[in-house]
Formats: structure tokens, sequence, C-alpha cells
């Protein structure tokens, strides 16, 4: 993880000197559509509870990723951008150097390689949820959302840790996050009309009363 240094400017004897100091607040940049605390628990209420279906038949590429949004850049890249400070980019629209800070668990980073892009619901758990009976398209649109509380650029190894497991399952480290996470997670199951299990929807009302 790269340390972020700025540079403070002091006057010492008519001297100008600049001393190198670390810089601290930088705050995560989120996506669209989280909703307020009142309008998550109404859309939680209004979920639908099933046991997950069609286990067996999830594949990765039943969800192409990801999609051209302008010119060279993609998908990825896009909510690089959207999600990053100071982020430079190269005529491939490849993030050269920029600085992220992971909601999930707090951490820094200054490489792209350093920030994956998760997906809020999972893709295998929303086609154990449902997606599995949409359309090529459909779940194309899902894998790509911008609109939706769906895309998050976090440390790579977080989620990693965190796969396609549903929040009874994993729950950020960073236990301040998990109101937001909750509430995105509600309201991408809702847009899509995707079903929870009961363990997951008690997991994400407790998450919910964190805020």
């Amino acid at each position: 993880m790269g340390k972020l240094l700025g540079l403070l400017l002091i006057s010492l004897a008519g001297f100008s000197v600049a001393i190198a100091v670390p810089l601290v607040h930088l705050d995560a940049r989120a996506p669209p559509g989280i909703p307020t605390t009142s309008t998550a628990k109404t859309l939680l209420a209004g979920l639908v509870v099933a046991a997950p279906v069609d286990t067996t038949t999830y594949k990765r590429d039943l969800f192409p990723t990801w999609n051209t949004i302008s010119g060279t850049c993609n998908t990825r890249e896009t909510v690089l951008k959207r999600d990053g400070t100071g982020v430079v980019v190269d005529s491939s629209c490849a993030a050269t150097s920029g600085t992220w800070v992971s909601p999930y668990d707090g951490a820094t980073w200054t490489a792209a390689s350093d920030v994956d892009i998760d997906h809020m619901v999972p893709l295998k758990n929303a086609w154990i949820s449902g997606a599995s009976q949409w359309t090529t398209a459909q779940r194309r649109a899902f894998a790509n959302d911008l609109d939706n509380p769906q895309l998050w650029a976090v440390t790579d190894n977080v989620n990693q840790a965190k796969s396609d497991q549903s929040p009874d399952q994993w729950k950020p480290p960073l236990k301040s996050f998990y109101c937001t996470y909750a509430k995105a997670w509600v309201k991408v199951k809702s847009v899509y009309s995707l079903t929870v299990t009961s363990a997951e929807k008690t997991a994400l009302g407790t998450m919910i009363d964190t805020c």
C-alpha cells in the first residue's frame, strides 16, 4: 500500500523548508443510488424470501463484463475514475496513478492493480436468487450497472475474501460501513427483484439497525 505524502511549507530562520507529511482524511467515493435508512428498511421489508435456485448451473461468463462506456473506457476503468481521487489514465484508459480509499476496510491505495471492482450483490448470488431466468442482455446490464450502488472500488484481497457470499456469510471488515453496505445490497436486490434467504434478510436488518 502506498503511503500518501503532502508537502508542508514552513519558515525557519528566513528560509522556507518543505517537509513531507502524511495526508489523511481521504474519503471513499460512493456509487449512486444508496437509499436513506428509512427507504432501505421499506425495501428490505418488500424483498421476497425464497430458497436459492439453480445452485449448480452458475458460470461466470453468463454475466458479460466489462462494457465499453465511453471511447476506450470500459466499466472497470469508469468506476476507478469515479471512485478515485486524482486519477490519471493513459491512451487506453488504464489508470496509471490515483488514490483509492476502499470503503470495505478503509485502506488507501495508489496503484489500480491493488483495487478490484466488486459487485455488491455477487454475480453468483444474483444467479441463485433470480438472475438464472434472465436473458444475457439483462445479466450484462446487471454486471455493468453504473446507475445503482452495485459496483464498488475496493481492496482486491478483501473482494476475494467476500467472493460470492451474502451478508449472513460475510461482512466488510470495517464495521462502520455495515450500514451503507446493507442499504446498497437491499437497493440492488430490490431494483432487480432478486430474492433473499431468511438468514440474509435477518443479517441485512441487523446491519441496517447500525445506521
